[in-house]
């Protein structure tokens, strides 16, 4: 029922043909320039929680841990 090889290569030779091969590369290279931006702006909560995390250890020497 799914997409076969046969017609994924059928595909991929039509997108070939309409765009041809050198705006397909600078698709592709735009593609993964957005995917590692989102990457990085996916993991950046995270960073933040980690150094906020530590300033607040730093700022209330009190704390006991």
């Amino acid at each position: 029922m799914g997409i076969g090889m046969s017609e994924l290569l059928i595909i991929f030779l039509i997108v070939l043909v309409v765009f041809g091969t050198k705006r397909l590369r600078n698709i592709g290279g735009d593609l993964g320039g957005a995917i590692k931006s989102f990457r990085s702006a996916m993991s950046e909560p995270e960073e933040n929680k980690k150094a906020d995390k530590g300033s607040e250890d730093e700022a209330d020497p009190d704390k006991k841990a």
